[in-house]
């Protein structure tokens, strides 16, 4: 019987997933080779060079995919709340054991080998809201259904928030199209949107002309609505809620944040110019990217990139390497192997037959968009710097296993469809 099973798995498994999955991998080994090439160093197996322990890093990810799909499908639902608790716990431990790199205490290190637990808390958060979620007790259409489900995915963010580490705390805010495909009203974007506009707005412009503009606004918004007390008491509040939310932001920006977060802020909103301080990453990313026009310079003639004008660029500026050396066309080429890794997760997804498997589909979908959309954004300008990698590209083990792991699962996840999960 157990044999049986075995085959049924091979049988089973989306092989177009995994070939795109191996697919991007390979490319972004060989770009961190182009982002850091050296002639004193040619061997791309060199595991002095960080592109060899890359090699490294795709080798024990390809071990670590066998072992998740030789394991029994049940597995994951059935463990998905004690993966979620003992990675909570881990979270915890690291603000008070962990090692600090970059102002981050966000790792643990054992010797010379570091680890980011909060990479993996995502695959354990996934599961944890798929199980929720997938629950047939479950009701979303109630607010505690939400509030929970917005919690699980919460409670890492804050943690992680505490460890420094805002890039990785902002990506669990992925789950939130999660619970847009399992019913999530509309108007919560709409609202969400609205914030992020007046956010931007209240860094923009001076705090009393914004709320005279928001005053003007909710007048104004009885000429297209009926003077019901009702209307008139939905108006005021959201005006007082606006008004708040603008004073926080004010606030926020000018008694906690650091100087630097500041300067980081005002030149990406372009009230500051600063080429050669906060704004020099970002300067060069774009000098690199354009600098490779329609075809690129070619493989390994990369200048801005080879000769480390641009910091950080195997990691989270690796895009860059892409846009200098196969230029527009190929940086187009690789953001359309991500489109159909995305358009690939989602059919899967839909096809599951239990919710939980679709669910946790989902997730996966909305954590490798934002680390594109973030992490692409970030190299033109588009997004701010924050630090967070570009799926199978950026160097490191941490984000590779992590997204491997993610990835894994749904496939094995997929490939047991054809089965009940609870």
């Amino acid at each position: 019987m157990a044999r049986r099973n075995k085959e049924d798995v091979l049988q089973n498994i989306d092989w177009m997933l995994v070939l795109l999955y191996l697919v991007l991998v390979t490319l972004g080994w060989f770009n961190i080779y182009a982002a850091v090439y050296n002639e004193e160093y040619k061997s791309i197996f060199d595991t002095s060079q960080s592109y060899g322990m890359q090699l490294v890093w795709i080798v024990s990810s390809l071990v670590i995919a066998f072992m998740i799909l030789i394991i029994d499908g049940e597995f994951f639902p059935s463990f998905a709340y004690v993966l979620y608790g003992a990675f909570i716990v881990l979270l915890l431990a690291v603000i008070v054991a962990g090692v600090e790199v970059k102002g981050s205490r966000s790792w643990i290190g054992v010797g010379s080998f570091r680890i980011q637990p909060a990479e993996f808390a995502k695959f354990a958060t996934n599961l944890a809201l798929a199980k929720y979620l997938s629950n047939i007790n479950i009701k979303f259409e109630k607010l505690s259904t939400k509030l929970i489900a917005a919690a699980i995915f919460a409670v890492p963010a804050l943690i992680i928030i505490l460890q420094n580490e805002t890039g990785s705390a902002l990506v669990y805010g992925s789950f939130v199209l999660v619970l847009y495909r399992e019913g999530l009203s509309g108007n919560i974007l709409l609202l969400g949107v609205a914030m992020v506009v007046l956010f931007i707005s209240a860094l923009l412009v001076d705090e009393w002309i914004l709320l005279v503009i928001l005053g003007v606004l909710a007048v104004g918004s009885f000429l297209f609505v009926r003077l019901r007390r009702q209307n008139i008491l939905i108006v005021s509040v959201l005006l007082i809620f606006a008004a708040g939310f603008v004073h926080s932001v004010d606030y926020a920006f000018t008694n906690i944040l650091e100087p630097h977060q500041k300067k980081r802020i005002n030149v990406l909103l372009g009230k500051e110019v600063d080429p050669k301080g906060a704004g020099y990453n970002v300067n060069q990313s774009m000098i690199a990217i354009g600098s490779g026009g329609m075809i690129g310079k070619g493989y390994l003639n990369g200048t801005q990139t080879k000769y480390n004008y641009v910091p950080e660029q195997s990691t989270d500026f690796i895009f860059c390497t892409v846009g200098e050396e196969w230029g527009f066309a190929g940086s187009v080429a690789v953001l359309g192997l991500f489109v159909i890794l995305l358009l690939r997760i989602i059919f899967l997804a839909e096809r599951q037959r239990s919710s939980f498997s679709r669910i946790y589909g989902y997730g996966l979908a909305s954590i490798i968009f934002f680390h594109i959309a973030i992490n692409v954004g970030m190299t033109i300008g588009l997004a701010p710097v924050v630090g967070i990698p570009l799926p199978f590209f950026s160097y490191g083990g941490s984000s590779l296993w992590s997204f491997t792991i993610l990835t894994f699962i749904f496939v094995r996840l997929d490939a047991y469809r054809f089965q009940i999960l609870r």
